[in-house]
């Protein structure tokens, strides 16, 4: 009966004892010595297939050599400690010419990709032939494991070359390997790797990322098209990916970090978990993506595409969104702080119970979005757009909101202390019962706001619109309203105490039963259509008698 073994190696040796030079008993396990071996076999051949160039150009030359690739990288796959020492080895050598090395792989994985091998007949059929050997020494493999693991070997060791010419200037420019293949005039994208991956997986699912997976980092895959491909947990780090179609992709817990991708699509794609910390995603499709609890820390973003992404709990912080489009996005619970987020479109997204403290919302699109819960403290919000936005127990404090639309905005219970709201435009908003103590909100417009029983106290309302808003019961105790309009606004039992009124416009105000304590105006205030002064309490002397109440 076969065995069936995945070794990189079929050597098989007996567990046995040696002694050292002190005469210490060791032990040495048959795994550590089949590693071993295979990865002199490995390093041997490699070097030997770099020299005698002319004897390998003969198609006999030739035959020779993709017989010994697949006699060497045909039982097993390559694993990263096992590479890392090899290549350590030949990089030493002087008489290790990697460029020549590089030609022949490449020679031999476009053949391989094109299925040259597995699809000769039998007499010339090389995996055929390393199956039929491994089997007559017990060992249980089929032809398309023996084809899967010598292309994905090959594959593997130009990776390496790659990043290894990459880092060299005398190199970079001889060795560039495209797993995927070159796009030309004809073809925008490139689908050789996806046939790979199809391939290898269809042996055992996720067998790609297993074997190749961890060695895919700076390899470059610009243009590749990888739509609906099983990448679960690879590592693309530093990777070149623009202009790659990764569309409905399965990207869960990939390593993207310092990754391009940018003008990439990666729309319905899964990217739950996924590190893409420091990667370059300008205007990249990530439309309808799910990217919930990923990793998108110091991320260029900026004019990418985000509608109707999720991303709940990821971590945004420092993240580049400027010019972004996020609308109806899901970004509940995500961590956004110091993250740019100008002129970005958050039309109907969700950012309830988001950190957002410190960033930078100017001249941003946040209408009609769910911000409550969420921490705005010190954001920067210049001339953003919040009306109809729902910030039910925001916090706003310290935010600078100059300039700011919040018509209509739902603001129960949101916390604006010490906000700056200058020339912010509130109309219809529902400011009931919020605390704007110390708040900025002079040249304002507060038109038919309602601010019933709100803490305006100490607040700047300077040359504020407050035509038609409801102030009755309000804390505006020591608030500055000087050259405010108040036409029609209704201040029944506020508190006025030392407010300043001074060339306010009062006319059809009312403000009956409330508190005029040492309040501040100038003599020239117009007060003949001002209703319930009768009622008022706390009416300083001098009022009265300019008024005639005496």
């Amino acid at each position: 009966m076969l065995k069936k073994t995945f070794l990189s190696c079929e050597t098989v040796l007996p567990l046995r004892k040696i002694h050292n030079k002190q005469g210490k008993r060791v032990e040495c396990s048959p795994g550590n010595s089949r590693e071993f071996i295979f990865q002199e076999r490995v390093r041997k051949s490699l070097q030997k297939w770099t020299k005698s160039k002319s004897s390998l150009t003969a198609n006999k030359g030739a035959r020779q050599l993709h017989e010994e690739i697949y006699e060497i990288l045909g039982g097993g796959t390559l694993k990263p400690e096992i590479l890392a020492q090899v290549m350590r080895k030949l990089m030493a050598n002087n008489e290790f010419y990697p460029v020549r090395l590089f030609e022949r792989l490449e020679d031999f994985y476009r053949r391989w990709c094109q299925g040259e091998f597995i699809d000769a007949s039998p007499a010339h059929n090389l995996p055929l032939k390393k199956m039929l050997k491994m089997q007559a020494q017990n060992i249980a493999i089929g032809l398309r494991q023996v084809d899967i693991n010598t292309g994905l070997n090959v594959m593997i060791l130009l990776l390496e070359l790659h990043r290894y010419a990459q880092e060299r200037d005398d190199l970079k420019h001889q060795i560039i390997f495209y797993p995927s293949g070159q796009r030309d005039k004809d073809h925008f994208f490139t689908s050789q790797l996806l046939r790979i991956i199809n391939y290898s997986d269809a042996i055992e699912i996720g067998n790609f990322s297993n074997v190749v997976g961890e060695f895919l980092t700076r390899g470059n895959f610009s243009g590749a098209y990888l739509g609906d491909a099983n990448l679960t947990g690879v590592n693309f780090s530093r990777a070149n990916l623009n202009s790659a179609y990764l569309g409905d992709a399965n990207l869960t817990g990939t390593n993207f970090s310092g990754a391009n991708l940018s003008t990439a699509n990666l729309g319905d794609a899964n990217l739950s978990g996924a590190n893409l910390s420091g990667a370059n995603l300008k205007r990249t499709d990530l439309s309808s993506t799910n990217l919930c609890g990923a990793n998108l820390s110091g991320a260029n973003l900026s004019h990418a595409n985000l509608s109707s992404a999720d991303l709940s709990s990821a971590d945004l912080t420092n993240v580049d969104l400027r010019g972004a489009n996020l609308t109806g996005a899901n970004l509940r619970d995500a961590e956004l702080s110091g993250a740019n987020l100008t002129d970005a479109i958050f039309f109907g997204a969700n950012l309830s119970d988001a950190h957002l403290n410190g960033v930078d919302f100017s001249h941003a699109d946040l209408c009609r979005a769910d911000l409550s819960g969420a921490d705005l403290s010190g954001a920067i919000l210049r001339g953003t757009n919040l009306s109809d936005t729902i910030l039910f127990s925001t916090n706003l404090t310290d935010a600078i909101l100059v300039a700011a639309d919040l018509s209509y905005a739902k603001l129960n219970g949101a916390k604006l202390n010490g906000a700056n709201l200058k020339s912010a435009i509130l109309l219809g908003a529902d400011l009931s019962g919020v605390d704007l103590s110390r708040v900025i909100l002079n040249e304002a417009d507060l038109s038919g706001v309602l601010l019933t029983e709100a803490d305006v106290s100490g607040a700047d309302l300077s040359n504020a619109m407050l035509f038609g808003s409801d102030l009755s019961y309000a804390n505006l105790s020591s608030a500055n309203l000087s050259g405010s309009n108040l036409s029609g606004a209704i201040l029944s039992g506020a508190d006025l105490s030392y407010t300043d009124l001074s060339y306010a416009i009062l006319a059809d105000a009312d403000l009956s039963d409330a508190n005029l304590e040492e309040m501040t105006w100038n003599e020239n205030l117009e007060w003949q259509s001002v209703r319930g002064l009768d009622t008022a309490v706390n009416v300083p002397e001098a009022l009265k008698q300019q008024l005639g109440l005496l």
